[in-house]
């Protein structure tokens, strides 16, 4: 069997990254994508019978290599993760993951996030939306580029169930305060920790992340953001 065809698109929510691909990752691309893959070309998704049972669906943008991903889904049998992400390598690597440590309740796909909402998950349909440490854009001339904008937190809304958690994280403290001014803009979003208030780390972000590490060790704090639907 020949390794799936990636389709090429044009990129909104996340830069395509280039990186090289292990034997491994390449083999389990190959043999576990048609079990766990999902593509656009499939439109809206019905959750119950890609994962076979009913539970509560938790959608993340850009898991990286996939690590933290796959501990929340072992760590929570109970519910089903959509993982989305534009860096091969790390769709390589989580396959690789889910298959050494038999982790099956996560579906992945190698597309871009906004595309994956407005094509393929139906209105009101998650428990929860996590975004940890996007892209920060740190240039201001830049900051239009950043993923949380009006727009994009509108779409995620109306994904999320009633008291649907729209989880985000980063260690750019200019971003976080404007994570914060935009979702403390929605009507239709409460701050679970309260009025500006960012929250303490969350047990749903079982491991420090390549991305985190680097923040930390490069002396930024940590911002986390908790939300939910009213």
């Amino acid at each position: 069997m020949s390794q799936p065809e990636f389709p090429l698109r044009t990129i909104r929510s996340f830069v395509r990254r280039d990186g090289r691909m292990t034997a491994a990752q390449r083999r389990v691309l190959v043999e576990a994508w048609p079990r766990f893959g999902l593509s656009l070309e499939n439109g809206m998704l019905d959750f119950d019978k890609i994962f076979q049972r009913k539970a509560p669906r938790i959608l993340e943008i850009g898991f990286g290599s996939g690590y933290s991903l796959l501990e929340a889904a072992k760590a929570n049998p109970e519910q089903d993760f959509i993982g989305v992400e534009m860096y091969q390598p790390g769709v390589g690597s989580l396959l690789l993951g889910m298959e050494t440590q038999r982790v099956t309740n996560i579906r992945i796909f190698y597309a871009d996030a906004v595309k994956v909402l407005e094509q393929c998950i139906p209105p009101e349909s998650l428990a929860g939306a996590q975004l940890f440490f996007p892209d920060p854009w740190p240039k201001r001339r830049h900051h239009k580029r950043r993923l949380i904008q009006p727009d994009f937190v509108k779409l995620i809304v109306s994904k999320l169930k009633l008291a649907g958690i729209f989880h985000l994280a980063t260690d750019w403290e200019d971003y976080a305060r404007q994570m914060m001014t935009v979702l403390s803009a929605s009507d239709d979003l409460v701050n679970l920790s309260g009025a500006g208030e960012f929250a303490p780390r969350s047990n749903l972000r079982p491991v420090i992340t390549k991305f985190e590490g680097r923040g930390t060790r490069g002396g930024r704090q940590i911002w986390e953001l908790h939300f939910a639907r009213r």
